[in-house]
């Protein structure tokens, strides 16, 4: 059966009603996608959103919109008028609270996913607060304690989108893959050990979330105008969240500027500048090496957590895993005016979608450290194919609700999970109801370093016996 065939079937059947936080550029490119897909009346599902966002989509739909932001004082108040036992709340908002709402539908027995942890937006902005406590690594934890004793109820997934999210699964997929390419006999892994033992087995010691953004349009960026293939306002607060990442066993040059957190897991480390100011090296199949934005990310923690391997109580294996993100060109000169302004962000904000004339999104993992090279899995979604596949989407948003799509089917399918991450659920599933939407899919060896072609122009700190370093990485 064709991809198209399948986009056009349901796949999984909501029992309550549906509520979406949030109408921003996700939300409505997912909504057609959703009632497409998902057996669900458009009448059943309403729209919490403010009061500036464009809900032409939603009317087009059908679907009922409800111009309340949810604040730290009414959202328990607005919720009850909408949310229920048996209803699914899907938060694609930015500045609420992920944690919040996962309390409330806990307590409300109803379903919730969202595309990455939210604090309130207050809290986000609070430059007086630590940095460790301005990270996903410290909203990761603070949901990981609450679910502590809460492993039969309502299923939360968090941070299930395209990455954080889909990237986990495709994460899991590159491995087997590459297993079979080595003749290594995995059977049927289940848990983060055995996940983390084929990735050992493999020499996996880096994993990107390599992603190169070649959209464009024929009306280029003006001055103080901030310009992204999806939502602005998301984009430049993660950006100002101190970098982040997943700090491997086999790393051996302490940078710096990096700091633990001194709680938790112990996965992940930051550091003492933002992600729109750290560059790393990477590598894509068809963009090429490039110099990403190390941008903190929800699964830059999960991945490598979960991965993890300890031998009584100490750490013996763990990669290092990073986002690497290079937006695409209007986006790149926005956060080279955004950096001197200050870190200022313009009034003007503009989110590029049917004036988009060209270009891809080339999402995967990078996997490094094998003998045969680099490994990297992903989707190369072209523009013109993600409007033959939906409507209403970029390339870069359709990602994003191929793996909204993909954990939406999940919890249907188990909805009494209790609160998980993308780590915890079967790839399988998730995979199954995403690649429709995900246009070409590869999994491509290279044989790219970052040390590779490097001119000697500088003296630049470098570990020329071991590639895989995060000194060789990051661009300093």
């Amino acid at each position: 059966m064709s991809t198209q065939a399948k986009s056009n079937e349901k796949c999984a059947q909501l029992p309550g009603r549906l509520v979406i936080v949030g109408f921003g550029s996700i939300a409505s490119a997912a909504l057609p996608v959703l009632l497409q897909r998902l057996d669900v009346a458009p009448e059943a599902v309403t729209v919490l959103c403010t009061p500036s966002d464009d809900t032409a989509i939603a009317a087009e739909n059908g679907v009922r919109v409800v111009r309340e932001p949810l604040t730290t004082s009414n959202y328990e108040a607005v919720l009850q008028r909408f949310v229920d036992t048996g209803d699914f709340l899907l938060n694609l908002s930015v500045g609420v609270s992920s944690e919040a709402l996962v309390r409330y539908c806990w307590s409300r027995g109803a379903l919730y996913l969202d595309t990455s942890i939210e604090p309130w937006g207050e809290s986000a902005s609070d430059v007086q607060r630590p940095l460790s406590h301005r990270s996903n690594y410290a909203l990761r934890e603070a949901l990981l304690a609450f679910r502590l004793d809460k492993r039969d109820g309502p299923t939360a997934l968090v941070t299930q989108g395209a990455n954080p999210g889909l990237i986990s699964a495709l994460t899991k997929q590159a491995l087997s893959e590459m297993a079979g390419h080595h003749h290594v006999d995995i059977g049927r892994p289940v848990s983060s050990g055995d996940w983390g033992r084929i990735a050992q087995q493999l020499g996996i010691r880096a994993i990107h979330v390599a992603e190169q953004d070649t959209q464009c349009s024929a009306q280029r960026k003006a001055r103080g105008e901030f310009v992204n293939t999806w939502s602005v306002d998301a984009l430049i607060e993660e950006g100002m969240q101190p970098a982040e990442l997943g700090w491997g066993t086999h790393e051996r040059h302490w940078p710096a500027d990096a700091r633990r957190h001194g709680f938790g897991s112990d996965a992940a480390i930051y550091l003492t500048r933002p992600g729109f100011a750290t560059r790393v090296r990477s590598w894509t199949p068809l963009g090429g090496p490039y110099h990403g934005f190390l941008i903190s990310h929800g699964e830059s923690i999960s991945i490598a957590d979960h991965l993890t391997l300890r031998d009584e109580g100490e750490v013996v294996y763990r990669p290092t895993v990073h986002y690497a993100y290079r937006p695409c060109d209007d986006a790149l000169l926005s956060i080279d005016e955004l950096a001197g302004r200050g870190w200022r962000a313009p009034d003007r904000r503009r989110i590029l979608r049917a004036d988009i004339v060209g270009g891809r999104d080339e999402l995967g993992v990078l996997l490094m450290g094998n003998e045969r090279g680099v490994y990297w899995y992903g989707s190369r979604l072209s523009m013109d194919d993600a409007r033959c596949l939906a409507l209403h989407n970029t390339a870069t948003t359709l990602q994003v609700v191929a793996g909204i799509l993909g954990g939406m089917v999940w919890m249907l399918e188990h909805p009494r999970a209790g609160i998980v991450e993308p780590d915890d659920i079967d790839h399988r599933t998730i995979l199954d109801a995403a690649l429709p939407y995900l246009g070409e899919m590869a999994g491509t060896y290279g044989s790219w370093t970052p040390l590779a072609h490097r001119l000697p122009l500088f003296d630049e700190p470098l570990d020329p016996d071991d590639p895989w370093q995060f000194l060789n990485i990051r661009v300093p």
